[in-house]
């Protein structure tokens, strides 16, 4: 794995944190395949057409966000990243507080990278 890949996932990482802090559904449409399949940690899978009304309708509210313990590897045009995010917010009316363990993988696409799959579990 090249420094310049790594750099790279890393920068498309906080974007796609900073994106769903600001509930910047561009980005966030950018930075996600439009095949995405992500499990949640309540045992959902979500679409992007999910993720991104959620966030468009006010329904997903991130106050607080940040990574910690984070590990990339690179397989030819894929990476895989585990991450732990230490997130405060809301989904509708339930309250998201704490840590959360989530793999996500990026594949490099015509459009540039993209996150094509993801889970989460609550730590």
């Amino acid at each position: 794995m090249s420094t310049t890949e790594k750099s790279t996932i890393e920068n498309l990482e906080n974007q796609l944190l900073d994106a769903m802090r600001t509930a910047n559904v561009e980005t966030l449409d950018k930075l996600i395949h439009p095949d995405l399949l992500f499990n949640s940690a309540m045992g959902q899978t979500i679409t992007k057409e999910i993720d991104l009304e959620a966030y468009r309708s006010g329904l997903m509210i991130v106050n607080k966000i940040s990574a910690s313990d984070q590990q990339i590897n690179i397989i030819g045009n894929t990476a895989v990243v585990a991450v732990t995010i230490d997130m405060d917010g809301k989904y509708g009316t339930q309250p998201i507080s704490g840590k959360v363990r989530f793999l996500r993988v990026w594949k490099e696409c015509d459009k540039g990278w993209q996150v094509i799959a993801g889970s989460s579990v609550m730590i």
